[in-house]
């Protein structure tokens, strides 16, 4: 609401008609009301951060990351917390010399974590949308991977690969499940980026009974297979955490 907007306040007033029964009358006069930001006040945007994360010592250096307080998908979510780490203790010898690319990328953290850990000639493709991508290129730039690092504008639905988005040897996504409208989409993607050999590590946290149609969706379209060699997967699975 704007400063000292006017709100109109119409209240009744009670009378009697001419038998003399009580009754409301609502024509009465208009009493404006002003709302200034001292009745409600205007929340200041929060800066940018920069956040420094070792994995509990799997990365040295640690992976610097800024988020963007303003975008959704500029923030750090659980499910790449967890995919993440994951991938770092037990999966670093499956990803070598792959083309990795990731959905809905974010700050890039799941990506970028990889990326400071793997050695060429592995390749890192980040995806998100348009307002994204500019904090994926920052993110990059802060941490000046040795593995080839890019960032690309993927929009979910009717993207074949090409020769700027190819079809990855891994994918992975992290918490893309939190809009229902767009799970056909997500997963039409998914569908057309994946080669036969093509292996996905998919992340989320349940956030709400929706979410599980995701994954019934993805049952007719994939194979699926619940992680079980995560050392912390009791941990996570207590915060509704699926991997």
């Amino acid at each position: 609401m704007a400063n000292n907007e006017s709100v109109t306040l119409r209240s009744p007033r009670i009378c009697k008609d001419s038998v003399g029964n009580t009754m409301l009358d609502l024509a009465r006069e208009e009493v404006p009301l002003c709302i200034t930001e001292d009745l409600v006040p205007s929340i200041a945007p929060q800066p940018p951060s920069t956040t420094s994360i070792d994995f509990s010592g799997l990365l040295n250096p640690p992976l610097l990351l800024q988020d963007d307080p303003t975008e959704c998908g500029g923030q750090l979510w659980p499910g790449g917390m967890v995919l993440a780490k994951y991938l770092l203790r037990c999966k670093m010898a499956d990803l070598k010399d792959k083309t990795i690319l990731e959905l809905g990328a974010g700050s890039g953290l799941v990506g970028l974590a990889l990326s400071l850990h793997l050695l060429r000639p592995s390749h890192i493709h980040l995806t998100d949308l348009p307002t994204i991508v500019p904090l994926l290129f920052h993110n990059i730039a802060l941490n000046s991977p040795a593995t080839p690092t890019t960032a690309h504008i993927l929009e979910w639905g009717g993207c074949a690969p090409n020769a700027r988005v190819p079809s990855p040897d891994i994918l992975i996504a992290a918490d893309c499940v939190y809009f229902e409208p767009a799970f056909p989409l997500l997963l039409q993607t998914m569908q057309e980026l994946m080669h036969p050999e093509t292996v996905c590590y998919f992340c989320f946290k349940k956030r709400r009974s929706a979410d599980m149609r995701f994954v019934k969706m993805a049952r007719k379209m994939f194979e699926l297979k619940a992680i079980q060699d995560d050392p912390d997967d009791k941990v996570w699975g207590r915060e509704g955490v699926h991997l």
